[in-house]
């Protein structure tokens, strides 16, 4: 439908194409880096989500600091799906430099929010449109000529408020959070968002199909962010030493651990109990973190793939000599600088299997912000247990923005250090060796140093050595070492997260996928069913190497779909080398193109690969 647009004030508005939709929208803000439009997206968010209203945020942002432009994307949806969509149904274009290419993504029949200083760029006559002078209206609000840059933004949440029906009391209350004791600025955002809310009003009608009703459906959940939820499991789990070099989009972990350090962890003079350093490189903070493992602390860096590159030696040391070490990955599209601030799933074959030789580390994947505590906390406990590294691979995704999450649940376990020796320990048994597997899960007995007893001192070792850590280049010692670290990798199959099944009755489809795919995967799956008649069962694993479950699950299904967020099909090779007997049974389905992955491409690439399938039989 066409619209003739004023260039004045508000837009003369013609009904939007397509169906009345309650609590079903996706909304984005075309900004600029470095605006402080930030602030007011976690607003818009939030006020949906006190609402009631299931919510997820996604925010591309560009890798400089200040002046590209930028998106934050607001999902609402009642039936709770919060993966990203590919299309916005309203864009509120607020860059010169980015609103020709915004306008020209659009569908017909959606709705642009621009301000009047861009409208002339608008020349579709396909989309309803408001024209908001948001200059203007933020004169009287904000005298201070130096802030206004920032407040403007603050409006077109106000007039999203008007025209979706966002209850005015919630936006107060999400604007008191956003700001906390900063008592004037909340005041003076509280003032912009209400005047470009009673502009809206006076001067706009509600929008003719969408609209956002109060449910109950967000009552005890919380809205964080990976990295953070992830920084406070490390705090939970014990860590005692943190060594970390900034790197996007892994540094906020760190930042957000070293806060939670600071407030929790002090004995009762007021003494740390923890050490952080920050390394002046990679290199040097992973180097930190194995000798502090080796001397007994619970030692973690967190880091992005680039980072994960340079620690491939350092890898190699903590595997062979069994020492363990946490390395929270958190990871981004690649390769070389590649896109530092895009999302992807390309580091699981590099840290599966970093360093050189016959080297194998176990992963925990975790899907959500819950998972990231609990796994960012086990994973202490596992790289103690296992004597060896073990990484957790967020992404930037997960890590760096904001998911709505169920309450944590408490660590109520114990601290597990493994097969550590005391003095007491070593007057017992009266012999010790550092790598003899007693026990034949390949996993040795330890003594920290300091231990007061003769038989407790050993030299750590990189290079050949016997069970009783003496070096050796003997054929023999070295394949009975190999062959042993092999047997504690099968352990540590026992010892992850299980994979989380899910089944559809008569389903001979499986779909295996990780991490942050999950959203988009659980929702692809309701769209096949219903709109496909193709019913699926679907394995979402949680840690790398896989057990029974998995192998178990590829065994009985017809095909295996393997979902990932990378070019190779990482996840899909590795579990081919794994299930040789099934590989023609993995069909991949890839998304790498730096975006979150939405459950439309999955139906498509699965229903075309369906079809393909069965035009060949």
């Amino acid at each position: 439908m066409s619209l003739e647009v004023s260039r004045d004030n508000a837009s003369k508005v013609a009904p939007a194409a397509g169906p009345q939709a309650v609590n079903d929208v996706v909304i984005t803000v075309a900004t600029s880096n470095g605006t402080g439009s930030q602030s007011a997206n976690l607003i818009l968010m939030r006020s949906i989500f006190n609402m009631g209203i299931p919510v997820g945020a996604k925010n591309m942002f560009p890798s400089n600091i200040q002046g590209l432009p930028t998106w934050f994307t607001v999902r609402a949806n009642g039936e709770g799906w919060t993966a990203r969509k590919k299309h916005a149904d309203i864009v509120v274009a607020m860059n010169v430099e980015s609103v020709d290419d915004d306008v020209a993504h659009m569908r017909p029949g959606d709705t642009l929010i621009v301000t009047k200083a861009l409208a002339g760029r608008v020349k579709r006559t396909d989309l309803l449109v408001h024209v908001v002078p948001f200059d203007e209206l933020v004169v009287p609000v904000c005298p201070d000529t130096r802030l206004r840059k920032m407040v403007v933004n603050i409006l077109y949440v106000g007039v999203l408020a008007h025209l979706l029906g966002i209850e005015v009391d919630e936006l107060k209350k999400a604007i008191a959070r956003q700001f906390g004791k900063k008592l004037k600025a909340a005041e003076l955002n509280t003032q912009a968002a209400l005047h470009g809310y009673e502009w809206a009003k006076a001067n706009l009608p509600a929008h003719p199909r969408f609209s956002l009703k109060r449910l109950d459906k967000t009552a005890g959940k919380i809205v964080i962010e990976g990295n953070q939820a992830a920084g406070l499991g490390l705090v939970f789990g014990g860590l005692t030493f943190l060594a970390w070099y900034p790197i996007t989009p892994s540094s906020s972990l760190c930042e957000s651990a070293i806060d939670f350090l600071e407030e929790h962890r002090k004995d009762p003079d007021g003494k740390a109990t923890y050490a952080v350093i920050q390394a002046e490189d990679e290199i040097a903070s992973i180097g930190a973190v194995i000798g502090a493992g080796w001397a007994g602390a619970r030692a973690a860096t967190a880091t992005a793939g680039p980072g994960i590159s340079l620690m491939s030696e350092f890898a190699g040391l903590s595997y062979f000599a069994e020492i363990p070490a946490v390395i929270l990955d958190v990871q981004r599209m690649g390769p070389s600088t590649g896109l530092p601030t895009r999302t992807c799933q390309g580091d699981i074959f590099k840290a599966y299997h970093l360093s050189h030789g016959d080297c194998k580390h176990p992963l925990l994947l975790p899907a959500n912000p819950a998972e990231c505590f609990e796994f960012a906390a086990e994973s202490l406990n596992l790289a103690e247990r296992l004597q060896t590294m073990v990484f957790v691979m967020l992404d930037l995704d997960l890590g760096m923005n904001n998911w709505m999450s169920e309450p944590f649940t408490p660590i109520t376990t114990a601290i597990d250090r493994g097969k550590v020796l005391s003095a007491a320990d070593l007057a017992k048994v009266g012999e010790f060796a550092r790598y003899k597997d007693i026990d034949g899960d390949g996993i040795c007995y330890r003594t920290l140093p300091g231990t007061d007893h003769p038989l407790g001192a050993y030299f750590t070792r990189g290079t050949g050595h016997t069970d009783k850590a003496t070096y050796s280049e003997k054929p023999k010692d070295w394949k009975n070492n190999i062959d042993r670290l092999a047997r504690k990798f099968d352990t540590a199959r026992k010892l992850l997260p299980k994979p989380i099944v899910k089944t559809m009755p008569g389903a001979e489809v499986g779909i295996i996928a990780y991490g942050s795919s999950d959203p988009a995967i659980e929702e692809a799956r309701v769209i096949m069913k219903d709109e496909h008649k193709l019913p699926t069962d679907y394995l979402r694993l949680r840690g790398l190497p896989i057990g029974q479950e998995t192998k178990d699950f590829i065994a009985s299904h017809r095909v295996v779909y393997v979902v990932e967020q990378n070019r190779d099909a990482q996840c899909a090779s590795i579990l081919r080398l794994e299930c040789p007997e099934a590989a023609t049974k993995l069909q991949s389905v890839l998304h790498y193109n730096g975006m979150p992955l939405d459950a439309v491409s999955v139906v498509d690439d699965i229903t075309a690969a369906e079809k393909a399938l069965k035009g060949r039989s």
